[in-house]
This record gives structure tokens, sequence and C-alpha cells, in this order.
């Protein structure tokens, strides 16, 4: 799994992870801090959540073209300085003032900025490091290695953001509403480690950055691909064709920070007892996590110290856990946010399952190319909102249930194991489509257009994110059922048009 990568590869991601933490503690408070806050309704704060992430996602864009101009490092750089300022001004607690408002507005327009520069471009380096042959063949599992460290961040982003925001309401006296600006000011830290990493290990790297005066010195011995005009309009009808269809993945998928948030606000279970509280603790989680890569380790390891280093590993973290379920008594109560644990958890953990069986696949020459597993993503995504609609028969609509919970008078009947579930299920669908997408575009982009065609990936997941806010409007006087059958019925359609364009996809892939 990690051999014959790259060693930039790691240095890269776990810069990543450090920025991805900090968006990911922000984001799994983002739309409840609006509501508290602001008091602003549910479907102001998805239009403003959808907005926001649009624009975090549609600057790629911009920056790619900086990039190919710049330089992709120089972008980078930049970029985490201008997101730390973002940060740094939303964690200010200013209250629920107009002027409140306008700052936090400020802070969205920076930190999107500096992710519009640093993310797409991050990515792109890391597809350069794949433009040598020796590690060409390694290029998807690096980007699924890559896409793992995303999620490592994320992993702990939902449990760092509650409990820094118990702990300055039990600790400091702060109120709920302000707490929220601690959770933010992780973000800060978070970014100051991100740097650390990527100056720390910038030698093995920076051959990648795209510095443009040492790539016009180097172009006289390096070969550059060279494209038709004909081949470079296939291409990019392709990206676009992709593109289109990524469009409502994301759509549905970022419902994990709004609707899907909302309904663990609203209908489920507050508490959870006994053995029930263990996937509530993150600590269990990557316990699970150390025994899945022990486990493949055993199998994978080409040493005897190695084998018997993996089965230690794994019985620590099996002890762990039994002691965990020893102890497993009382009751803890269940925050919306903490949900949002599970989908990178499951990513960081299924990560090498999904390596493993299309590895297997490749083997027998029977792997399925990008294009086809992304339409394959799309249709687990819409498994997951049908799900969903099972959760929610016999459910009032969220208007009847605002109502009961302001008069007192409210049940909490739906059972979290039902979004657990539903998050696995989605995770399934992200891992066959976000990693092989990016690999996708990495690959197929003409060379002299590869920050704009990154930045184009990112626009599809900019406009997504903007539909994301339809499911605030959605919520309110339709039924459950109603809200879930739009979601599960644009993912459907996706993937058959997918399904329709295949044989010009696969033509480039």
């Amino acid at each position: 799994m990690f051999e014959n990568q790259p060693k930039g590869l790691y240095a890269l991601a776990l810069a990543n992870t450090g920025e991805r933490f900090g968006y990911y503690t922000m984001i799994a408070v983002f739309a409840l801090f609006l509501g508290e806050n602001f008091g602003l309704s549910e479907s102001l704060s998805g239009i403003i959540y959808g907005c926001f992430l649009g624009m975090v996602y549609f600057l790629p864009l911009v920056g790619g073209i900086m990039a190919d101009r710049f330089g992709f490092g120089r972008m980078v750089t930049i970029g985490i300085i201008i997101m730390f300022l973002g940060y740094l001004l939303l964690s200010m607690p200013l209250g629920g003032s107009g002027i409140a408002m306008a700052g936090m507005f400020a802070a969205l327009l920076l930190i999107s900025f500096g992710t519009g520069l640093f993310k797409g471009n991050l990515q792109v380096m890391v597809g350069n490091l794949y433009d040598e042959a020796r590690y060409a063949s390694q290029r998807d599992s690096g980007f699924s290695i890559f896409y793992m460290a995303i999620n490592i961040g994320a992993l702990f982003a939902p449990t760092a953001a509650v409990k820094i925001m118990e702990w300055a309401q039990q600790s400091l006296g702060y109120s709920h509403a302000d707490s929220y600006h601690f959770a933010f000011g992780v973000a800060c830290l978070s970014l100051i480690l991100s740097i650390a990493i990527y100056y720390s290990f910038r030698s093995t790297f920076r051959h990648v950055e795209g510095d443009k005066k040492k790539d016009a010195k180097a172009q006289g011995n390096t070969a550059v691909e060279q494209l038709s005009p004909e081949e470079t309009r296939q291409r990019i009808t392709a990206l676009v064709l992709v593109f289109a269809v990524v469009v409502f993945f994301w759509m549905a998928f970022h419902q994990n920070g709004l609707s899907l948030t909302y309904f663990a606000n609203q209908f489920t279970q507050k508490t959870a007892e006994g053995v029930h509280t263990m996937p509530f603790n993150v600590w269990n989680l990557v316990a699970i996590i150390f025994m899945v890569y022990a486990l493949f380790s055993v199998f994978q390891s080409k040493t005897t110290k190695g084998r018997m280093v993996s089965c230690l590993v794994f019985a620590i973290a099996c002890a762990f856990l039994g002691w965990q379920y020893q102890n497993a008594t009382g009751t803890v109560e269940i925050s919306a946010p903490i949900f949002q644990q599970f989908n990178p958890f499951y990513v960081v953990a299924l990560t090498p399952v999904s390596m493993a069986i299309f590895g297997a696949l490749a083997a027998k020459g029977k792997e399925p190319k990008a294009p086809r597993k992304i339409a394959y993503g799309m249709i687990v995504a819409a498994v997951a909102f049908c799900l969903m609609i099972l959760a929610s028969q016999g459910l009032p609509t969220p208007d009847e249930q605002k109502a009961a919970i302001e008069a007192g008078t409210a049940v909490y009947p739906a059972s979290p194991y039902w979004l657990i579930s539903v998050y696995l299920i989605l995770t399934f669908g992200e891992l066959l489509l976000s990693p092989m997408g990016i690999s996708f575009v990495s690959k197929v982009a003409p060379p002299k257009y590869k920050g704009m065609m990154m930045g184009g990936w990112f626009v599809a997941t900019a406009i997504g994110n903007l539909l994301v806010s339809v499911g605030g409007i959605l919520w309110g006087g339709l039924s459950l059922t109603t809200v879930w059958l739009v979601f599960a019925g644009l993912c459907l359609l996706s993937a058959m048009f997918m399904f329709a364009m295949m044989k010009r996809l696969e033509r480039v892939a």
C-alpha cells in the first residue's frame, strides 16, 4: 500500500492534514453557530453555509490560473497566510451585532480565497510527483493515501470542536454562543502546524512546486508531453463531462453539514447508554483504525519482525477496545456535530480495503477505470439517501418537530445508528468518486492547463456546494421523505448520464 510512493507525498499529505483539521473543526459547528449566534433560520443559515462552501471550492480555479503563471508552491504559502488571518478574525467573539456579522463575512472571504490558493495547487503538486515514470503506476493509490490523510484531520475535528466548546463553557464561563469562537480558534493553531510541516520537508517535493524560472531552465533537459489541438479538446471535454456529474454528488454528500446535521439535532436521540456510547468516543474509532492497518500489515509485511510488530499492535488495539467495552457504563450526551466524525473515520479505515480490492482487480486486468468508478459512486450515494427515507418513516415534518421542541413536548425517536449507517454508505461512494476523480484530472489534464483543470474540479465541487443550500430550503414544511428523495433521485440521474457518456470518457482515461 505504501510501497513505491514518492517521499514528497507524505509531506504534502501531512501538511494538508493540518489544514483540513482546522477547516473541518470549523465546519462541524458553523451551521449551528449561525442560528445560535445570529438567530438565523435554518433556511438562511443553509444559504450562507452553501455559499461559503461554494466559494471555498470555486476559488481554486482562480488559484490554479495564478499558479499556472506564478508557481504552485508560492500560491500554497500565500494561501496558508490568508487563511490564518480569516480564522483569526472568525475566532474573535464579537457578539451578534451587525458589526459582528460583517466581520464574519470578511473572515469567510479570507478563508475562501486562502483555501482557493492552497487546496487545488497542493493537489496538483501531488499529481506532479507521479509524472516520473517510476511512480506513474502508483498515481491512483497515491491519491487514495493523500485522501486518507485529509480525513485523519477531519476525524478528530468534530470531537475537538465539541470538547473545546465544553471547556470554554465549563472552565472559563463563556456562553454557549461565544464558545463557538474557541472552535474556530483551533483552525489558527492547525495552520501553524501545517506550514511548519510544509517547510520542514520541502526538500522532498520542491521540484514540483512549479517555479517558472527554474522550469524554463530545465525545459531543455526534460521531455514535455505535446498534445494536438484535437487531443487537447477531447481531454477537456471529458473533464467537463465529469465535472458536470460530480456537481450533484457534492450537493448530496455535503448535506452532512446541513440537513443531516439538522436531522441529528432535531430528530435523533440525544443520549446513549452503556455499550452504545462506544461509537461516540473518537479513541475507540482510532483503535479500530489501528486494528485494520495492523491486520493488513500482517499479510503484507516482508519480514518476520514486521509481522510480529503488526500482531502486537493489533493485540493492543483489541485489548483497548475490550477494556472500553467492559467499562462502558453510564450515559453520554450525543451532540449533533459529533456525527461528522464517522465519515472521515470510515475513509481512513476503509482506504486500505478499497486499495486492496482495486489492486486485486488490477492484477487480473479487471479494475474499472476512473469514470466508471465515479458512476458507481453516484449510485452508492443514492442508496444512502434511500436509507434516510427508511429512517424518516413516521416522523413529523421539520416545522412540526421544531414547534414541538419549542413547546417542550418533542421526542427524539431516531436511532443514531441510522446516521452512522448512512455515513458508512456515503463514504463508499466518496471513495469511489473523490480520490479517483482527482487522480483522473491530474492524469488527463493537458500539461499547460493542469492548474486550471484542477481548479475546474473544484468549481464543480463549488457549484455542488452552492446547491447544498437546497437542503436548507427544503427543510421545513415538506416531509422528510420528500427531502431525501430529491437527493437520491439526482444522484441516480447523474449516474445514468455518466454511463451514457462512458465510452467517450474511457477513451482518454
